[in-house]
């Protein structure tokens, strides 16, 4: 079993990865299980160049593949904001909640036809010795006007996907791993990592 590291230290994206990559052979590994205590600046100037900066410093720190990723919200009312910032909107300290009330609080004037908005996700994959890959996918949605569901994470009780006539809190885990901005760049990665490896 090749082992994996997901630059991450928040469990709900690490079972995500987990679901889509352990069936095709890996053991994901999370910096929760790495005893890892160093944060990795995102000075990037896109979701893009942030995960190539997680990727390949954790790589280059534990001589293992990693995959990182940077995702985020990009609402249209407001000039793709949060964009990159998007789990530290409201702050440094990655409060959910606070973010989710900062962005209804800009967006509370904003009629539901402008409320429309995209998660968005860069993943990069690094190895030791090999050129590091990355791969985007992304998601359309409105932003609802009051949370609603208790699933996933950060912004999704606010992401109402019209097709599913809900919320991303609201969908099963089973449901947001098949249309989430995640799971279309884990799919576009699908089709590369088998070859990444070989």
């Amino acid at each position: 079993m090749k082992e994996i590291i997901i630059a991450t230290k928040n469990s709900g994206k690490a079972n995500e990865f987990q679901t889509i990559l352990e069936p095709r052979g890996f053991k994901v590994l999370s910096l929760l299980d790495m005893d890892f205590l160093g944060e990795i600046e995102e000075t990037g100037q896109s979701f893009e160049e942030n995960a190539i900066l997680k990727a390949e410093a954790i790589s280059k720190i534990t001589g293992k593949p990693v995959i990182a990723d940077d995702s985020g919200l990009s609402a249209d009312a407001l000039g793709g904001d949060p964009g990159i910032y998007s789990a530290r909107y409201a702050g440094l300290d990655k409060n959910d909640e606070a973010n989710v009330e900062k962005l209804l609080e800009k967006m509370k004037d904003v009629d539901w036809e402008n409320r429309t908005a995209r998660f968005r996700c860069a993943l990069a994959v690094a190895s030791p010795e090999r050129e590091t890959i990355t791969v985007e996918g992304s998601v359309e949605g409105y932003i609802a006007e009051k949370p609603e569901g208790t699933g996933g994470f950060g912004y999704d009780p606010i992401f109402y996907v019209k097709d599913k006539s809900a919320t991303m809190a609201q969908l099963t885990p089973d449901e947001k791993n098949k249309i989430s901005h995640r799971a279309m760049a884990l799919k576009k990665l699908e089709t590369l990592i088998d070859d990444y490896f070989a």
